[in-house]
């Protein structure tokens, strides 16, 4: 099935479902007014997520375009990217470049992308987080110049750190090696020495889960998720297709960012409450009894 988004009378983008049995397509709901500021994003992925949550729309149906989304909530392409961006981190849809963005079926409690954070962790996050943004804008052009450059042998050792990887997943085994051979391959195949220079420089760490416990945790659903979109990078350099792996790349490291980004929010949200619990009880301590 696919989604159609269409403006009502009132301004509010109104989400229509076209099937073979109804072409013309039925309202499935009315979105939110449109808001201001800096919480149009968060605005989307509310209002995308509340009606993926109440089967408004349900597992395996392709999201209107991101043109289509910009023009029904009246918002700018920035806006529409970082939401859906933030919805795939989150666990609620599936991005397949080329293709289209289909909805997931969404697990108990929410926002199943993400983890829990530990509120000792938040500064360590912090450094995460910066490494990931230098990473996007290091690896996706690496991706776009190993889809042009790479040999034959370079693809192989991508498709042997990609068969390591789902095989360590399934027995439980170390995924953090492959991960990096497959992200040092492809530097390595940009035929530019300083790329795989900068990722041998930085080393392992580079990969969220050996600093942050929550998510060496994770069970296996979020890293055979993980391997789908390295498989997507990997599908874009074998046709020699720079652009697709470029989009591929920045999709994968994005996501990654919004988890820990979203995991890091919601750990400062608990620490902020237990400071405000321990200050009140505090307080009553010290009131003095009559």
């Amino acid at each position: 099935m696919i989604v159609v988004m269409a403006s009502t009378t009132a301004g509010n983008p109104e989400v229509q479902t076209t099937t073979a049995d109804n072409p013309a397509g039925n309202a499935a709901f009315v979105g939110r007014p449109r808001q201001r500021a800096r919480g149009l994003a968060n605005g989307l992925v509310e209002d995308l997520g509340e009606k993926i949550r109440s089967q408004s729309l349900r597992p395996g149906d392709k999201l209107p375009t991101e043109s289509a989304i910009m023009q029904a909530y009246g918002v700018s392409r920035t806006v529409v990217r970082e939401a859906l961006s933030k919805l795939q981190a989150g666990g609620l849809v599936e991005t397949l470049h080329g293709v289209g963005t289909f909805v997931l079926q969404p697990r108990p409690g929410g926002m199943g992308g993400v983890f829990r954070l530990d509120p000792g962790e938040i500064a360590t996050s912090v450094d995460v987080l910066a490494v990931l943004e230098l990473r996007i804008s290091l690896e996706t052009e690496s991706a776009g110049l190993a889809a042009s450059r790479r040999t034959d042998e370079q693809l192989v050792a991508m498709r042997q750190a990609l068969d390591a990887f789902e095989q360590n997943v399934k027995v439980g085994g170390d995924t953090v090696a492959p991960d990096f051979a497959f992200h040092l391959e492809i530097a390595q195949s940009t035929g530019n020495p300083y790329f795989a220079d900068i990722m041998r420089h930085l080393g392992t760490t580079i990969i969220p889960r050996t600093r942050i416990s929550a998510i060496r945790v994770q069970d296996g659903s979020y890293l055979s998720r993980v391997n789908r979109e390295h498989e997507e990078i990997y599908a874009a350099i074998a046709r020699r297709d720079p652009e697709s792996a470029r989009a591929a790349m920045r999709i994968h490291l994005t996501n990654s960012r919004e988890r820990l980004r979203m995991a890091q929010e919601a750990a400062q949200q608990q620490k902020a409450r237990a400071e405000a619990a321990g200050h009140g009880a505090a307080s009553s301590d010290n009131t003095p009894s009559r």
